[in-house]
């Protein structure tokens, strides 16, 4: 089981493939949406939970655990992102293109927003390395996908890794 952590103990809990189908939708999202240090760093952090390369069941990461940021507006502003990325995959944003209808992609969306928009930056636990460093940010392309890819960690998007 996959899990995702919120505050209070809440948590989505997700079967492989419904993880997989929640960062597919995910990185169509973000791909389009990021645009700052940051956004980049949290598109390198979905990279990294594509369990065809690190393995089924194994994937996941608490809000508490990430960098959100030093300032009220750093956190603000990595928050905002966040929502917006989960706004913009709960419009069906490119679904069209999937091989796939992903029918439980939308109720896990609805619950890790509510978690996220619930969730207070602040109160995160800092130095986890949860999210990858500035250096390890998600900032090249697959041309094929139209998608943020894994580098500087592996060559290939979340796509291409499941052989689409």
């Amino acid at each position: 089981m996959n899990v995702f952590d919120g505050c209070d103990g809440q948590r989505l809990e997700m079967t492989n493939g419904g993880t997989a189908v929640f960062v597919d939708v995910l990185m169509l999202a973000v791909s389009a949406l990021a645009h700052r240090p940051w956004d980049f760093r949290f598109a390198a952090l979905l990279t990294l939970q594509d369990q065809n390369v690190m393995g089924r069941g194994v994937v996941g990461f608490g809000l508490a655990e990430l960098d959100w940021g030093d300032t009220p507006q750093e956190r603000a502003a990595a928050k905002d992102f966040l929502l917006r990325v989960l706004d913009l995959a709960l419009s069906r944003h490119r679904w069209e293109e999937l091989t796939y209808e992903p029918p439980r992609a939308e109720g896990y969306l609805r619950t890790y927003r509510a978690m996220v928009e619930e969730f207070d930056p602040a109160t995160a636990r800092a130095g986890t390395g949860v999210l990858p460093k500035p250096r390890e940010a998600a900032v090249a392309s697959c041309v094929r996908h139209r998608v943020l890819d894994a580098l500087p960690f592996w060559q290939a998007c979340v796509f291409c890794t499941a052989g689409v």
